[in-house]
């Protein structure tokens, strides 16, 4: 009697409707979805369990498998976070689906043919979730490779989270890797450049797009090794509401209070190794992850990528400044109000104190001087919510198209409430988190927005139109600051056109730039 594996290739290989993709250690065989003609690879694994010994250090090749494995189901998503304990967020929600794993190091495939004529460009999406949560199965790339028309592979990767991925200090740096959430996107990035052309994608026409902690790792590669990674491993970036909380040297005091923290819950604080840690239970240090981060200041993430020396050799804005960086092009998008689901609305804030709560090294001076710009801005409440989203997301976006200037480009979702996220659902439209519909469900204004990205990511250019669509010429970043503002009118009409950035808003940026060394941003 056959076995099921050489049943199931035995079929791949007899059915026209199978697709089996050979990688060297592993072959899968993929499901094809009759209506949009697209392919879906899903649960394909790019490097070994980051389990036992391997815990807390760089991503290692997987091992061999025999047989063809069935790419119909989504992965384990990697085990979950939250976020500081006062925030309202439709985010907060953990991963749904299957049981959370340690072993999680997976990514999704959606190809429209695994033998095109011509390779396709590939476009590889990093979720968000301020480094805590998240997962592939959250994102259904068959979304964006069917609203493409299948003119591009879509890669969809999990990488490890919380303490997991971004824990951090000198113990860490001795006995394992910083930045193990990075390492784990790095090394799925190698994998995509290996091996994508089996898929059917272009390995020298990769995108990374991400959204929020998505697009701030994007930041990160931008910068990594001093920008000069080898071999090049994308050639373009879209950030949708890059996040860019603080960004410390591993051995600060701060990185090292969280790691001593953790050490002390999982009973391992009088050892000076990671051995301990990686004997604790899986179960257990979940639930560690989790009590440190509720313990974290309302809407900030406690385990958040590190200065290591090594992958990432300084702040990232300072890299960005100096032009220390990899990729060629890049469109930026945030939206209007990033901060506002950050920031708990209910409380009555006085606002250098919240300056200081956000960011505990900037001194008294400093949080006095902030409190002073911002103090015409509404609200005590309103003025924290504007700190947050000039700080964190705003002002970042900013300075990393300083790095790009030339070529790079910068748009504004401002559809009321324009909150963080509310831009999901216009280009995945199946994201669980959010309402059934695009907040603004206009043919015309949904167009012209997932058009920018789809034109960027195929052709580094949002001008040149993968259909044609209300929106003018966008104009590449430069020293006029201007971008394009997509929005509504009051009769309920798409209404795009290309903006100068308030003046105002770039002079506050100059102050948190000024700042960054306080920032440590």
């Amino acid at each position: 009697m056959l076995s099921s594996s050489l049943l199931l290739f035995t079929f791949a290989l007899t059915s026209g409707a199978a697709k089996v993709v050979d990688l060297g250690y592993a072959r899968y065989q993929g499901i094809a979805d009759a209506p949009t003609n697209i392919t879906s690879f899903l649960a394909v694994r790019y490097a070994a369990p980051p389990t036992g010994f391997l815990r807390w250090r760089a991503p290692e090749a997987p091992g061999n498998v025999t047989g063809v494995q069935l790419a119909d189901t989504n992965p384990p998503a990697c085990l979950q976070g939250a976020r500081g304990t006062s925030l309202v967020n439709p985010l907060q929600s953990r991963a749904e689906g299957g049981e959370p794993s340690e072993d999680c190091l997976f990514l999704n495939v959606f190809t429209p043919d695994i033998k095109p004529k011509e390779l396709l460009p590939t476009i590889v999406w990093i979720h968000g979730g301020a480094y805590a949560i998240g997962s592939a199965q959250d994102y259904n790339g068959l979304d964006l490779a069917a609203e493409l028309d299948g003119a591009a592979v879509v890669v969809v990767l999990q990488y490890r989270l919380g303490l997991f991925g971004f824990l951090a200090g000198n113990e860490v740096k001795n006995d394992g890797a910083l930045n193990a959430g990075l390492l784990d996107q790095q090394f799925a990035l190698r994998w995509v450049n290996r091996n994508i052309g089996r898929f059917g994608g272009d390995a020298s026409r990769v995108t990374l797009w991400g959204q929020s902690a998505g697009a701030g790792s994007i930041m990160q590669h931008m910068i990594a090794n001093g920008g000069k990674t080898s071999p090049k491993l994308y050639s373009a970036g879209i950030l949708s509401s890059p996040f860019l909380p603080q960004q410390y040297p591993y051995n600060h005091w701060v990185p090292q209070a969280i790691f001593d923290g953790v050490a002390s819950q999982a009973g391992c604080g009088n050892h000076t190794t990671l051995d301990c840690l990686r004997a604790v239970d899986a179960a257990t240090l979940e639930t560690i992850n989790l009590n440190t981060i509720l313990q974290g200041f309302q809407g900030t993430s406690t385990f958040v990528p590190v200065v290591d020396g090594k992958l990432i050799q300084q702040s990232p804005t300072d890299a960005f400044l100096e032009k220390k960086t990899n990729g060629g092009s890049l469109l930026a998008m945030t939206n209007v109000e990033e901060g506002f689901v950050f920031v708990n609305q209910e409380q009555d804030y006085n606002v250098e104190e919240y300056v200081q709560q956000l960011f505990p090294t900037v001194g008294k001076k400093e949080s006095t001087l902030i409190a002073a710009t911002y103090a015409g801005l509404g609200s005590p409440v309103q003025q924290a919510t504007k700190i947050m989203t000039d700080s964190i997301f705003i002002c970042p976006a900013f300075t990393v198209l300083e790095g790009f200037r030339g070529n790079s480009f910068k748009g504004e979702y401002g559809i009321l409430p324009s909150f963080h996220g509310d831009d999901l659902r216009y280009y995945f439209p199946r994201f669980t988190a959010f309402p059934n519909s695009p907040v603004f469900n206009n043919t015309e204004f949904i167009e012209a927005f997932r058009q920018a990205f789809f034109s960027f990511a195929l052709h580094r250019d949002p001008n040149t139109q993968v259909h044609r669509t209300i929106t003018p010429t966008w104009p590449l970043w430069d020293k006029d600051a201007k971008e394009m503002v997509l929005n509504r009118t009051d009769a309920g009409n798409a209404d795009v056109r290309v903006e100068a950035v308030d003046s105002e808003l770039l002079q506050r940026c100059e102050l948190w730039k000024s700042l960054r060394g306080k920032t440590f941003q």
